[in-house]
């Protein structure tokens, strides 16, 4: 096992010359808060090691790589399910990151790679980084709940997204390995559903075992109002569904994450 920095060029070299029949680019930086406070840093972990990564597959003959981008490269779109042929508008530096690394994709795949950029939605499920409180709706709120019964809301409960649990995530990731076929392309991996945050709060709070205190305050620099998924074209191209609905995966999440405290 290698343990290292993706944008740093030493870490690409520990891999020799070793021949992948796929790489899966899920390491970065994920944070449209935090790519505010350091957008240098953001750019090396979003976009630099997507390049490096991309650059090695080609050098050593893979001719699969699969990139975890984001449904933040949308921006604020009307309140209707977003296609994948919408136009993209970030309003983070994050955001910005990942449409770099879908361009760098769509010209490495010229050379004959299949390339394959999965737009994730609001991603959450157990193992996700509970420490991290800017990154992630649903750990963020959890992780506030079991430390002080109490979560700080930043922005409009109206706001909505599209909340995706990890296990239907891999399965996508599992599936865009299949494709052989030397082409690059973007699908968006969400469960279709438009959900708002005061809907999600309650959805929390029905899976705790005390009261919980919510407070409401100011919205953070580059987010979105609202965004969900248009499922139509990755069930017929890559034959994916989501499985796992947000009332069971946040039953699993917050079960698991109980335990983890005693």
């Amino acid at each position: 096992m290698i343990e290292g920095d993706c944008s740093d060029k030493d870490t690409i070299n520990q891999l020799g010359k070793v021949q992948f029949d796929a790489i899966f680019h899920i390491a970065g930086q994920s944070s449209g808060e935090i790519s505010f406070e350091d957008p240098v840093y953001d750019l090396g972990t979003n976009a630099l090691s997507t390049l490096l990564l991309l650059k090695y597959a080609l050098e050593n003959n893979c001719k699969k790589f699969i990139f975890a981008s984001t449904m933040s490269v949308y921006g604020d779109q009307p309140d209707a399910p977003i296609e994948e042929s919408e136009q993209t508008n970030p309003r983070s530096f994050y955001a910005v990151g990942k449409i770099a690394s879908e361009h760098y994709m769509r010209l490495f795949a010229d050379f004959g790679m299949t390339n394959t950029a999965l737009r994730l939605f609001n991603v959450y499920g157990p193992g996700q980084n509970m420490k991290n409180l800017k990154q992630g709706m649903v750990s963020i709120f959890l992780a506030q709940a079991l430390d002080s019964k109490k979560i700080v809301v930043k922005g409009y409960p109206e706001r909505f997204r599209d909340f995706v649990f990890i296990d239907d995530i891999v399965n996508a990731f599992i599936q865009a390995e299949m494709f052989d076929d030397s082409k690059y392309r973007v699908l968006n991996i969400g469960t279709g559903r438009r959900t708002t945050v005061a809907e999600f709060l309650d959805k929390i709070i029905f899976n705790l075992p005390f009261n919980i205190e919510v407070e409401v305050t100011e919205s953070t620099h580059g987010d979105q109002f609202g965004c969900y998924w248009d499922i139509n074209k990755v069930m017929k191209v890559m034959k994916w569904n989501p499985k796992i609905g947000l009332g069971e995966g946040l039953r699993i999440f917050c079960d698991k994450a109980i335990k983890n405290l005693s």
